[in-house]
């Protein structure tokens, strides 16, 4: 990462601020934000309706989509990759490692829409068997990496969603949208890039359905 390891989602009642190094959040009423300067990327939030903290969700789990094999097979030593950085020591450094994963490619040149749906499912593949929590961050860190391995960049997505507060990652495709994710991916206003903490460096700050 070439930024500051910190983003400040500005909002209109709170500033939210993450540290990627760490992965330590914390909350701020805007009125107690003035006491000291933003030393990190400014993001402001990208106003959506409310949620009325729910959403809909599908009912059952979505089968795997047939991926090609040799996508398979290159997404196990990038699954097996992230699970080292995963497990690996000091625990309190385990956000920055993924986080790290997920822009490894970032010099390369871009994935196609394609490799990025094909990275995508033959990681939610070969990680299936794993005993041990597999959520968003190393999915998209994971799949992020698979393509870094065949020498193509990833459009990693970290984002923040208020009412409720919640954070989630993503793959982008070369168009911005999302890939292989709910709708409600939309509601997140993206605050880290592979570039590093910040908006999203095309200038689209939400992320596109």
């Amino acid at each position: 990462m070439t930024r500051s390891e910190l983003a400040y989602l500005i909002t209109p009642y709170a500033t939210i601020t993450i540290d990627y190094r760490t992965g330590h959040t914390e909350l701020h009423l805007a009125d107690s934000t003035n006491e000291k300067p933003l030393d990190g990327a400014i993001v402001n939030w990208v106003p959506t309706g409310p949620s009325w903290g729910t959403s809909e969700i599908p009912a059952v789990l979505p089968a795997h989509a047939l991926v090609p094999l040799p996508w398979r097979l290159a997404a196990i030593p990038a699954v097996l990759t992230t699970t080292v950085a995963l497990l690996g020591r000091p625990r309190d450094r385990t956000f920055h490692r993924l986080v790290r994963l997920a822009a490894a490619g970032r010099a390369l040149p871009p994935a196609t829409a394609r490799q990025v749906r094909y990275a995508v499912r033959a990681v939610r593949w070969a990680a299936g068997p794993l005993p041990l929590r597999w959520a968003c961050l190393e999915q998209s860190a994971a799949a992020a990496l698979l393509l870094a391995l065949i020498g193509r960049r990833a459009e990693w997505r970290h984002g923040v969603a208020l009412d409720p507060i919640r954070m989630h990652c993503w793959l982008a495709g070369p168009d911005g949208r999302p890939v292989d994710e709910p709708e409600e991916t939309g509601l997140y206003t993206v605050t880290c890039t592979p570039d590093g903490p910040g908006p999203d460096p095309r200038g689209t700050e939400r992320s596109t359905t």
